[in-house]
């Protein structure tokens, strides 16, 4: 059901409420303007959470780059998280995970024809990314992990919510593992509880969308998620998951804020999983190399290690893993599908986004964009957009 992977602290209470303290008076100064956010003239698209850990982000991000590459220069700019680099690094394809991240350097493989940047501070990276030589041609950048990052100010803004941890049913943190209250969700344009079971009947997705209590000018989508073939890091053929037979023993080994949701996606398949789990974006070491050989060594036959994308860019490469781990190790490419027939829709309210407030792509070219055009050019204003005003 939905919210039962959320565990409250209720000891920790006390603390919470100092912190939400502090958060609260954050963002209040950003309201009233004393903090500053800044618009850009170029299209920015932020997909984030307010919880501590995985959502979906990743996933979310590379369904935008591949709605939009196509049409615009994309570029990605993160943070670049537990990166051993600093300042404002542009990923080129050998780009490891070390200077500029996992998840960056995961989408840099994947879409090497896409920006991918890393920078602490998202307005100088923005800046670096629409005025350096090289990437001045960027027609529209997907901000990954910003939600709470508001001195930059979106055109849309893209919150996350995981259907297992939904935000109504949890609490700041240190007690849950909010980093905002929830009303924190007011300032989305677009709110998508991800990770959705897929045999949600109509009512449960009724009792989300009160439950969820968004404004009007909001708008809520739900998405699942889609596996796609596994892939050997070293050796093999690529395997459909389909393919993995009751009898085989998995060894699902995790660098990400929480597995559970791989391993009810797997037990259809087989009910011998046997979890591996370490911290998010953990960097493994030679003590936890040795553990894998180790459990995998002792597991009986017919056998295989699943890991994530996301992993995978932290353990290809590294020295110590057995030969048969090597022979036996796959990854598992994750996408995500949207539900109750949305897809279009959302497709249709980004690309007319873009397509306002792009002047260099071929969505500005569109024949049926002079209307936008028209709305939009105002002097020297902003390129941003709200579907506050356009719903």
């Amino acid at each position: 059901m939905e919210g039962d992977f959320i565990k409250i602290h209720e000891w920790l209470l006390p603390l919470s409420w100092i912190y939400g303290l502090g958060v609260g008076i954050r963002n209040r100064l950003f309201d009233m303007g004393i903090l500053k956010s800044r618009d850009f003239k170029v299209p920015v698209i932020s997909v984030g959470n307010i919880t501590v850990g995985g959502s979906g982000k990743t996933p979310h991000v590379e369904y935008l780059i591949r709605l939009l590459r196509d049409k615009t220069k994309v570029a990605v700019l993160s943070r670049g998280y537990k990166r051993k680099s600093k300042g404002y690094v542009l990923a080129d394809k050998d780009a490891t995970a070390s200077v500029i991240g996992d998840e960056p350097s995961q989408m840099k493989k994947k879409y090497p024809d896409v920006y991918v940047a890393v920078d602490k501070n998202r307005c100088h990276g923005i800046e670096r990314l629409t005025e350096d030589e090289e990437t001045k041609d960027t027609d529209v950048i997907l901000l990954d992990d910003a939600y709470q990052h508001r001195y930059v100010k979106p055109g849309v803004n893209i919150l996350l919510v995981d259907y297992h941890r939904l935000i109504i049913y949890d609490k700041l943190l240190p007690a849950g593992r909010l980093r905002e209250p929830k009303q924190g969700k007011n300032r989305a344009d677009i709110v998508i509880v991800t990770k959705c079971p897929r045999n949600l009947k109509p009512m449960e997705f009724r009792v989300l969308t009160r439950a969820m209590d968004l404004f009007p000018y909001q708008k809520l989508y739900f998405t699942t998620l889609k596996y796609n073939k596994l892939k050997p890091l070293y050796f093999g053929e690529d395997r459909p998951v389909s393919d993995i037979q009751p009898d085989e023993n998995i060894l699902l080994l995790t660098g990400i804020a929480s597995p559970k949701q791989i391993i009810i996606d797997l037990k259809p398949y087989t009910k011998n999983i046997t979890p591996l789990t370490y911290p998010d974006h953990h960097r493994f070491k030679r003590k936890d190399i040795e553990r894998i050989n180790e459990m995998f060594a002792a597991m009986p036959e017919p056998k295989i290690i699943i890991t994530t994308e996301k992993d995978n860019a932290r353990l290809f490469g590294v020295e110590g893993l057995s030969d048969e781990v090597r022979q036996h190790i796959y990854m598992l490419p994750v996408e995500i599908e949207f539900m109750l027939e949305q897809q279009e829709e959302f497709n249709e309210k980004i690309i007319g986004y873009v397509r306002k407030n792009s002047r260099n792509s071929v969505l500005a070219k569109a024949k049926d964009d002079h209307k936008s055009n028209n709305r939009n050019r105002s002097g020297n204003g902003t390129r941003t957009i709200s579907f506050r005003n356009n719903g």
